[in-house]
């Protein structure tokens, strides 16, 4: 057999709230958050709390900035309007993204909110594609509430390939978004040693609101806090990172 048909289909993703690109010195620099995610050199880069996202103005226009930085491809995930232009999620991906879709997560009258779908090739045995689903949850319990059962329903839709979802669910107690998603896939957590799967705020995690959940079609080889010097100034998030492989 040859090498090429030994290769495992192996993945690293990772979640990051870049919180418009502000940091802890309150200036927006979205080339900081860019060489964050050079640090990491993940395959695909789910992002929330992205602004300008199809801004005419490269300087403007975040996600734009930071994919070229790294030299991705991306898709969007727009949930209301921000100055003018595009405010959501995003997806970057070194891999062929195949499809995307912006699933509407807003409940009654709170804040609009989305579950950006992405569709990825990753190549090893063969070409599986992967469906990424990138979320950013709302603060209220009620809210929260219906949109993990709304979360359920999305991701339901395709259940017979590999599937992460991955975000910032604004959930620091087990609660509802949580024991649902627990109870339907796979949960990938930091270590809890010494508070290490804290997220928020950044320079001083208190809070364990962005998360990982997996398919059983995938094997979680390790997911980690991403604790260097530059990620504590450039978000008041820290980024989560999990490597997949892919079962047979």
């Amino acid at each position: 057999m040859s090498p090429a048909n030994n290769r495992v289909s192996s993945l690293r993703v990772t979640t990051y709230n870049i919180h418009k690109c502000r940091g802890l010195d309150r200036r927006v620099r979205p080339r900081r958050i860019a060489e964050v995610l050079k640090e990491i050199d993940a395959d695909v880069v789910a992002l929330q709390e992205v602004v300008g996202m199809d801004h005419t103005s490269h300087e403007l226009n975040q996600v734009r900035a930071i994919a070229e930085e790294l030299g991705f491809d991306f898709r969007i995930g727009e949930n209301r309007r921000h100055r003018g232009a595009a405010y959501g999620n995003a997806v970057l991906s070194r891999l062929p993204i195949q499809a995307d879709h912006n699933h509407d997560m807003t409940c009654r009258m709170y804040e609009p909110r989305g579950c950006l779908e992405v569709s990825i090739t990753v190549t090893g045995r063969e070409s599986v594609p992967v469906q990424i689903f990138n979320v950013h949850l709302g603060t209220g319990f009620f809210e929260r509430r219906y949109q993990a059962h709304r979360l359920l329903e999305v991701i339901a839709s395709d259940s017979n390939s590999p599937r992460i979802i991955l975000g910032d669910f604004n959930e620091w107690t087990r609660g509802l978004a949580t024991r649902l998603l627990s109870r339907h896939l796979n949960s990938a957590e930091p270590e809890q040693r010494l508070g290490r799967a804290r997220t928020y705020p950044g320079v001083f995690p208190l809070l364990h609101l962005d998360h990982v959940y997996y398919n059983s079609l995938l094997k979680l080889q390790n997911i980690s806090v991403h604790r260097s010097r530059l990620a504590l100034a450039a978000s008041d998030h820290l980024p989560i990172v999990a490597e997949f492989v892919l079962k047979d």
